[in-house]
C-alpha cells in the first residue's frame, strides 16, 4: 500500500484524520478494538472494563503527527512493524504517565523522544529494556505480544481492499495505528496494577 501521496495532502493540518474520520473508519476502529480486546483478553493481557486514563489518549493526535513520516516510510516493506511499534509507544507513554507525568507531559514530542534514544529500527528494544525495564524473558513474551497484535491488525487492514494512496487508505493506517496506541497503553496500565472495577 503507497501512503506517501495522500500523507502529503491529508497529514500537513493537525491529522485530517481526525477532522474527517466517517462511519466506516469508525466501524474500522470498532472491529480492530473488538479484535485486540478479545485476543489480549484471552491472554490475560487486559481486563474486561479497560481502564481510562485521558492524560495518555490526550497524547494521540502530537504522537501521530510526529509518527506519520517514519511509520508510512517503514509500511511499504516493514508493515508488521510499522504498525507494532505503536503499541510499545502506548505502553511507554503509560510508563511515562505512571512515572512522572507532571515532567512528561511537558516534553512536546514524545515520539521524537523515544525514537533518538536508540533510532527507529530499535524503538521496541529500548522501549522494553529502558522505558518498561524487562528482563529477558519478559522482553521477548512483550515483543512476541506486539508483534502478534500487529499482524492481527494488518491482516484486517488487508482483507479491507482498499485502493492504494487514497483518503481511505490513509485513514484505515491511522485507525489501526490509533488501536494500537490504546491496546498498548491499556496492557502497561494493567501491569502496572491500574484496573476498572464495576460499582454495584
Amino acid at each position: 500500500m503507497d501512503l506517501r501521496r495522500i500523507f502529503t495532502t491529508f497529514a500537513q493540518s493537525k491529522l485530517a484524520y481526525l477532522k474527517n474520520k466517517n462511519i466506516v473508519m469508525e466501524k474500522l476502529e470498532e472491529t480492530i478494538n473488538e479484535e485486540l480486546k478479545r485476543f489480549l483478553l484471552s491472554k490475560g493481557e487486559i481486563d474486561e472494563h479497560l481502564p481510562q486514563c485521558p492524560d495518555v489518549e490526550s497524547k494521540w493526535e502530537t504522537i501521530a503527527q510526529a509518527y506519520m513520516p517514519d511509520g508510512i516510510r517503514e509500511f511499504q516493506n516493514y508493515p508488521v512493524a510499522s504498525l507494532g511499534w505503536m503499541m510499545y509507544i502506548g505502553m511507554a507513554i503509560a510508563s511515562m504517565w505512571d512515572k512522572d507525568w507532571e515532567i512528561y507531559s511537558q516534553f512536546p514530542d514524545l515520539y521524537t523522544y523515544l525514537r533518538d534514544k536508540r533510532g527507529y529500527d530499535n524503538m521496541d528494544e529500548y522501549i522494553r529494556e529502558e522505558e518498561l525495564k524487562l528482563d529477558n524473558k519478559a522482553s521477548a513474551d512483550l515483543e512476541s505480544l506486539a508483534s502478534e497484535c500487529a499482524a492481527r491488525v494488518h491482516s484486517t487492514l488487508m482483507h479491507l481492499h482498499i485502493e492504494p494512496g487514497t483518503r481511505e487508505a490513509f485513514f484505515a493506517y491511522v485507525a489501526c495505528l490509533h488501536q494500537l496506541y490504546l491496546m498498548g497503553a491499556a496492557v502497561q496500565l494493567k501491569r502496572m496494577g491500574y484496573h476498572m472495577t464495576k460499582i454495584g
